[in-house]
């Protein structure tokens, strides 16, 4: 099975009806991603069936979780994901990438310029560095181990009333154990990955 037949029968199990020009472009972020992997490291993954499952859909499972928000930050972001995804998914949806990685976020603007994405911007500096001048009306991140740390780190960039969305792997209830008492877990949401094997989670925290 061909990369966009993985793609196209992994959207259809998660029930996403994209344009097929948006499964292209798609496609051409994963060749991007892999083109630039050979000299920045961006992923450890080599494999075209695997990128598919691990960096696509794991990325646009969020989709049917993120409702009406129109402004997104990507925490983290590294190679773009999942921002990069989902900016594809919805062109509508304002995304910033924070990446403080200088080589991958010389990537991220590589991907915007190729991919034509007008409303994505790329901020090289780390999550606590960043102070926008409209916060976010989600902040969402799958590079931090700790669920706390992810808070400490991001939670000023979040609008009154936004969420901070947390992919995790097997629920993590020491974590959320953890958080500071300033924030409340509002939602854990088991997520099926088509190709992927491996226990996943979205963690949904707000303010207290």
């Amino acid at each position: 099975m061909s990369g966009a037949e993985r793609l196209h029968a992994g959207l259809s199990e998660l029930g996403l009806d994209l344009p097929f020009a948006t499964e292209e472009k798609l496609l051409a972020y994963l060749a991007l991603l892999a083109k630039w992997n050979r000299t920045y490291n961006l992923t450890a993954l080599r494999d075209e069936a695997a990128m598919v499952a691990v960096h696509l859909l794991d990325s646009l499972v969020l989709l049917p979780h993120l409702g009406a928000i129109r402004s997104l930050a990507d925490v983290g972001s590294g190679g773009g994901l999942p921002g990069i995804p989902l900016a594809l998914a919805r062109p509508e949806l304002a995304v910033s990438l924070i990446e403080s990685s200088q080589k991958k976020a010389s990537f991220l603007k590589q991907a915007k310029i190729e991919l034509a994405l007008t409303k994505v911007t790329i901020e090289c500096a780390r999550a606590e560095e960043v102070a926008p001048a409209t916060p976010f009306e989600a902040v969402i991140s799958r590079a931090f181990s700790d669920l706390a740390a992810f808070v400490r780190a991001a939670g000023h960039l979040l609008a009154p009333g936004g969420r901070l969305l947390a992919m995790k792997g097997v629920h993590p209830h020491e974590e959320i154990a953890r958080l500071p008492p300033t924030w409340r877990l509002t939602q854990c949401i088991p997520l099926a990955v088509p190709g992927l094997a491996a226990e996943r989670h979205l963690i949904v925290i707000e303010r207290a």
